[in-house]
Formats: C-alpha cells, structure tokens, sequence
C-alpha cells in the first residue's frame, strides 16, 4: 500500500515507509460496512420485492417491502455520513420491524415458512451487529459531559491591564518609551493605545 502511494509522490518529496493507525475506530469501520449493506439491501428490496415476496410466501406485500427498500437505503446513506449514529440507531428500528414482518410469515400455512425462518435468523444475526456498530460510534464520538471552558476572566494583557494602560499613556507623552518596554517585555507586543483611548 505505501508502494502505491509513494508513486504518486513527486520526486524529491519524503517517502512513506509505515503508515500510522487510522483515525477511524472499529465502530467507524463497521458502521461504513452495515451502511453499504444497507443501501444494497434497499435496492434490492425495492427491485426485486416480487421475487423476495415469493420467495418467504408473503404474496402481496411487494409495496411494503418496497418502502423498506427505501428506509434501508436512507439508513444507510445516514450511516456513511457524519451522523452515523444515527444511521446505525435508525437501522437497529428498521430491523426491529423486519422482525415482526418475518414473524408474520412463520405461520403454518406458509409453504416458504423454512426460507422465511431463514431470513429471521439473518436478521437477528445483522440486527446484533447493528447493535454492537451503533453502541461504539456512540460511545467513540459523545461528547463530555464537562462544562466547556469559560475565557470570560481573562483579559488578554499577560501582565494586567493597568500596566498595559500605563505603558501606553507612557508612550504617548514618550513614543520612544513603547520600544523600551517592548525590549523588557521580551519581545512581547505591548497593546497600541492612542491618548483617546486612555482613561
């Protein structure tokens, strides 16, 4: 992989000899595979829901699988974004209603009852990596709980603002004064206040 990049390095430039961790956490990185999953997932929900009605014996619901094609698809678009969050937690929902959907076809007089057991037990599976995905992006990306920090009580003048206000009305009865005191601060930028300024 760092062969592939370094050819696209111009010459002269440093070359890549190990890569360092990637930014993305394990949670990240499942959460893009279920999000990709989920948007295959939808289009076939939504162009082949014939065949997969036919398939579990559920006959007459193409329209509804249809409409979870589309949620798939926005779960999964939600799950590559930045709010993947809440693309994993709306695909834990989703599988919470293909559950009970499946359910329904388990009924005795279903022909397809083994196909439509089978893909119950598929979603179960998937429903328990949704899960794991959504708890460590959530627990990987929230905010503390911590009060953000409050600058309102510092003034900006390391060495108080008396001293800044001297060292201006100073320079302004003896301009040379302010490079005098640039010199003793270290270099440090004194504030320019004009004699308007000083009260």
């Amino acid at each position: 992989m760092n062969y592939i990049a370094n050819l696209s390095r111009s010459e002269g430039d440093p070359k890549i000899l190990q890569s360092g961790p990637g930014s993305r956490g394990f949670g990240d990185e499942l959460g893009r595979a279920l999000g990709w999953f989920s948007i295959g997932l939808g289009l076939v929900e939504l162009l082949a829901a014939r065949r997969l009605t036919r398939t579990l014996g559920m006959r007459g619901n193409e329209a509804l699988v249809r409409a979870y094609g589309v949620r798939e698809i926005g779960s999964g678009m939600l799950s590559l974004s930045v709010d993947k969050d809440k693309g994993l937690w709306s695909r834990v929902a989703g599988d919470a209603l293909d559950i009970a959907t499946l359910s329904s076809a388990l009924r005795p007089g279903n022909p397809r009852r083994e196909n439509a057991r089978l893909a119950l037990l598929m979603v179960v599976g998937v429903t328990v990596l949704d899960v794991i995905g959504a708890l460590a992006v959530t627990s990987r990306h929230r905010r503390g709980s911590v009060d953000p920090r409050r600058y309102s009580d510092r003034s900006g003048f390391p060495r108080g603002v008396e001293q800044a206000r001297g060292l201006a009305r100073d320079g302004a009865k003896a301009p040379g004064i302010l490079s005098a005191g640039h010199a003793a601060t270290g270099g440090a930028h004194a504030p320019a206040y004009g004699p308007s300024k000083i009260t």
